[in-house]
Order: structure tokens, then sequence, then C-alpha cells
């Protein structure tokens, strides 16, 4: 216990360890690791960002994608998903709520979708900056080429999120149908920071075959990469995918992974995930007291939030909705921390 103890204090001071050290840190998991983890990050995020938690305004706009991953509800094979496609006015409208609801991040999200093509998303993308200049603009529309990242950023596009998944060519290997490419994916997240971006980068935790030594590597690549942002979550099976009855990945090793990455990047922006809300009631609550400092409430039409399902029993309506912000405030609130609207940029450059 002592040298897991030690390695924390080492990655406390030093923001790195080995591979090795890596999987030590990570084996050594029990409560006592998991709250010295969670109170040298909370520590690691004062001075950066206090007491605030910045909210953003996500808009799941289509549910159809091209790709075929395995742990993903949304995969083109799933042929019980209920797709759908938000128009630009849909989404506009959605802009529209959110703004007036006080949030200045809006989080566009979608599946691998061919009909929104480069000239499509512009469009799309420059209305809402013509609408809010004061607002940033985050995409998570997938792999695309350099080019097209280019030009969605030259139309005001600020931010991009783009989880690796796994830096483990053997475990992506193994989540992923043979024409993804781990390569390909980290050469994009690579892209998109070399043009300007704020990029966010991420994995899962407790996904199929996953191993502390998968973990170590994901480590290793984030201090490397060194992104603005950080998305992680436990792995939650959907019951249309050949993982359907794989066990959920445990809040406890998700909360002590959330603090490592703090730790060895404090000004990162680090959200407490709607998977972690899934699995506990209070799973956001515990993400900010392991280092969090972002929510992204649903800014989705509600008639169409239960279809955007990548894992069962996704928090979709209540707390969730965007509507209820008043919910979200008290309850952060309760636990020491205050909402703000701000555009909420990283401050790890």
């Amino acid at each position: 216990m002592k040298e897991i103890l030690a390695l924390i204090d080492k990655l406390n001071k030093e923001r790195q360890l080995t591979k090795d050290e890596w999987i030590k840190v990570l084996d050594g998991q029990c409560q006592e690791t998991i709250d010295y983890a969670a109170k040298l990050a909370r520590e690691a995020r004062e001075p950066f960002y206090g007491k605030d938690v910045y909210v953003r305004g996500l808009i799941e706009f289509s549910n159809i994608c091209k790709n075929d991953c395995i742990y993903c509800g949304i995969r083109k094979s799933n042929k019980n998903a209920n797709r759908y496609r938000l128009t630009k006015e849909e989404i506009l409208s959605c802009c529209k709520e959110g703004y007036e609801l006080g949030f200045r991040t809006f989080v566009l999200q979608s599946g691998e979708d061919r009909h929104f093509s480069d000239e499509v998303l512009v469009d799309i993308i420059r209305s809402i900056k013509e609408l809010y200049p004061d607002c940033a603009i985050t995409l998570g529309v997938g792999e695309r080429s350099k080019e097209s990242y280019q030009y969605l950023f030259d139309a005001g596009a600020d931010r991009y999120l783009l989880r690796h998944e796994t830096a483990s060519q053997e475990l992506y290997s193994k989540l992923h149908p043979e024409e993804l490419s781990l390569d390909n994916r980290i050469q994009c997240l690579y892209n998109l920071k070399e043009i300007g971006y704020q990029i966010g980068a991420g994995f899962m935790v407790g996904a199929p075959f996953q191993t502390n030594e998968h973990l170590a590597e994901d480590y290793l690549f984030l201090k490397k990469l060194n992104p603005h942002m950080v998305g992680i979550g436990p792995f939650i099976p959907h019951h249309d995918t050949p993982f359907a009855d794989q066990p959920i990945g445990s809040l406890e090793q998700s909360l002590y992974c959330l603090s490592l990455v703090r730790i060895m990047l404090p000004a990162v922006l680090l959200p407490s995930t709607t998977a972690l809300g899934t699995i506990h009631p209070k799973g956001r609550e515990m993400g900010m007291e392991a280092g969090c400092n972002v929510v992204m409430p649903n800014l989705s039409p509600t008639e169409v939030r239960k279809d955007y399902l990548l894992y069962d029993n996704k928090i979709c309506l209540g707390d969730e909705a965007a509507q209820a912000r008043l919910t979200l405030e008290r309850r952060m609130e309760a636990i020491g921390y205050r909402v703000v609207s701000d555009r909420g940029d990283s401050k790890n450059i």
C-alpha cells in the first residue's frame, strides 16, 4: 500500500509515470488509494478552475452511422435502432433554447452520418456563430480528413471530441471492425490539434477484454498527446450488440481513473459523464469529487433523446434534460461547486 501511495505522490509531483508504475498504481486500486487520488485531484484542479463547473449543451443531431463498432448501440448493423436526423432548423432551435438557459458551449455530436458533408456542417456552424458569436462550438462527428477538419475549423468550430477508446492496438481490434484503424484515429487527433482545435480524447473503463496494462497505455498516450479535454466513462453494454452480456464497468475504477487523469494533467477539462450518472444516481457528483469540472446536459429534442442510445439505460430525461439546469445547479451547489455560464475554455495550453 505504501508503495502505491508513494507512486501517486510521484505522479502528483512529476505528472508522469512509467508503464510499469502505471500498472502498479492501477493494480493497487482500493478505497484508500481511490480516496487519496481524489484528494490530490481536487487540489490539482483548484488553481485552474476552483469550484467552477462548466456546462455544455449537448445536441445529438443524428444517430445514423456508417461504422459497426462492436460495443455501440447505434452501430450500422443494429436494425432495431430507430434512426433519426435533425434538420438545420431543429439544431438552431436547440441552440436558441440552450442560449436562453445560459449555455455558452454547444456540443454537436452524431454518428458518422454521410449526409452531413463538409458543406452541410459548415452552413450549420456558420449559422450558429452568426447568431451566438460569444459561444463555442464543439464537434463530435468522428474520423474525417485533415482537409475536412480544416474546413470546419475555418467555418468557426472551436473544439473537437474524438475519444481514442483505447491506445492498445490489440484491444482496439477486439472492439472495432477490421476497416477501422487505431493509427488513423490517433492521426486524426494529431491533425485536429495541429489545425488549432481544442481537442478531447478519452477511453472506456471496464471495456470487454481490457486489462490494467491496456489502461496504462492510455495514460502514456494521453500524456504524449496532451489534449485539452479528456472524456472517461464506464463501459455500459447495449442489448443489441455482441457485448450485450458483458458486465458494466466499475464506478470505483472509473472515479479512480478520472482522478489519475486530473493529477497527470491538472489543467485539462474533465467531464463527469452521463455514463457515470447512469450507473449511480449521484455518479456525476462523485465525478466532481474525483476531479471533474464539466457536465454536459442534453439539449436534443425530447422525442429523439431516447434514440441516441449508445448503451442501455442512458439518462435522457429528468435531470439530464437541459431544462432541468436549475436542478443541476442545486445538485452541484449541495457539494460545494457552482455552475457558471461561460465558454469554459481549457487552460491546458
